[in-house]
């Protein structure tokens, strides 16, 4: 009893304020990595004269590449000392940010970006880090912080690689990201204390056991559905923005859709609330209404999406809810099995995005077969599966 106390007021002193700021700030700048390519492929295929399908390719190589190395790398941190890991990977991803700004011709590009997917792992990193910092009745606020940080990270990195792509060309961007890597590298091998795991597992032991937690644990599978499916139907607004924004009754262009993520941000900004109540209250319960936020903002885009205030009011919805349900998932999963919060973080984060990747492929498919209406069906019945998920009873609440 006494050591537990020991323990938790030494992780309090330890994660103070400024460091959950400069956490939440180094997911945010890190995760960014994966979103810069997006706004410039056109001004990247124009440079290789390539098409628009070589050009997408570009965006899928990221987007594998972090799934590969969240599966990869993200568990090393419940078998090494986290610290390290994280720098390392911001040198290769400095390394690979550089390897994109000189390439030379589009599969240079394409090995690049995958490159650049696979060592953007930090965030992933640093989140169960946080968790395990963290007091155990702080734990979802804290998460809720960082987390904050990273989605911030997400919906600002278009604007910004917009803005700097355009003015100063797309190469740009990727010196001024590979700057930023060193800078956060130095910052926290300055400030970020050592952390060593709990766990003693050979890496092939760590990747097996990736599948007996699948197994094991009930909540795990529960959240990690729910996390797919929030994110899908975000996935699925998203995709389709840009497309509905440029037919009557907006006839609006693309830089306009990229300011719809500055809305988003108040949705993130206030999602560190849905990590308050997982502290006070059963973060099952949290999640359930979190899902309900997400349904209530696809029903609003469905009604008034068609209204300029009702299209806003929907986004703030949706990004409130999909923010909250992530933040409350994640205080839910790392409460299972304290020494492998990186492989439940790996499983969990995995799902998400797979998810993610199924619902921009049926919201476009849904664009161009039913239109508005269409999207808006299909991303509330991802909603509807998560929300089945989540109301199956099971002995674990947690």
């Amino acid at each position: 009893m006494i050591e537990n106390i020991i323990t938790t007021e030494a992780k309090q002193k330890s994660l103070s304020n400024g460091l959950i700021l400069l956490m939440a700030v180094a997911c945010g700048v890190a995760v960014a990595n994966l979103y810069y390519n997006q706004p410039l492929l056109a001004d990247i295929g124009r440079t290789f004269h390539a098409t628009a399908q070589q050009t997408g390719i570009i965006s899928m190589c990221t987007q594998m590449g972090y799934a590969l190395g969240m599966f990869l790398f993200v568990p090393l941190g419940d078998m090494h000392e986290r610290r390290r890991i994280i720098l390392i990977l911001l040198v290769a991803v400095t390394l690979s940010l550089i390897a994109v700004a000189t390439a030379q011709n589009i599969l240079w590009m394409d090995l690049a970006s995958l490159a650049v997917g696979v060592t953007t792992v930090v965030p992933q990193m640093l989140i169960p880090l946080a968790a395990h910092m963290a007091a155990p009745e702080e734990r979802g606020k804290v998460i809720g912080k960082v987390m904050s940080g990273l989605l911030i990270g997400v919906l600002l990195a278009r604007t910004v690689a917009g803005f700097i792509g355009g003015s100063f060309g797309w190469r740009s961007m990727y010196w001024v990201a590979a700057f930023l890597m060193l800078a956060l590298a130095v910052l926290l091998r300055m400030l970020l204390p050592e952390s060593r795991p709990e766990a003693k597992l050979t890496y092939q032991q760590l990747l097996s056991s990736i599948g007996h937690l699948i197994v094991e644990q009930r909540t795990l599978r529960e959240a990690s559905i729910i996390g797919a499916m929030s994110f899908g139907a975000f996935s699925v607004f998203w995709t389709v923005l840009a497309f509905f924004i440029e037919v009557p009754p907006y006839h609006y262009g693309s830089q306009i859709a990229g300011l719809f993520g500055l809305i988003g941000v108040v949705g993130a900004a206030t999602a560190p609330i849905a990590g308050r109540f997982a502290d006070r209250f059963s973060a099952k319960m949290v999640v359930g209404i979190t899902i309900a936020i997400t349904l209530l903002s696809f029903i609003t885009f469905w009604l008034f999406g068609y209204h300029l205030w009702g299209l806003v009011l929907g986004v703030i919805l949706l990004d409130l809810g999909v923010q909250g349900a992530q933040i409350s998932n994640q205080a839910r999963i790392y409460s299972l099995v304290p020494e492998a919060r990186n492989r439940l973080n790996t499983v969990y984060m995995v799902s998400y995005f797979i998810g993610g990747s199924i619902g921009s492929s049926l919201g476009s498919y849904a664009w161009s077969q039913w239109q508005w209406p269409g999207v808006c069906a299909v991303g509330i019945l991802m909603i509807i599966v998560g929300l089945v998920a989540w109301s199956i009873p099971h002995k674990n609440h947690g």
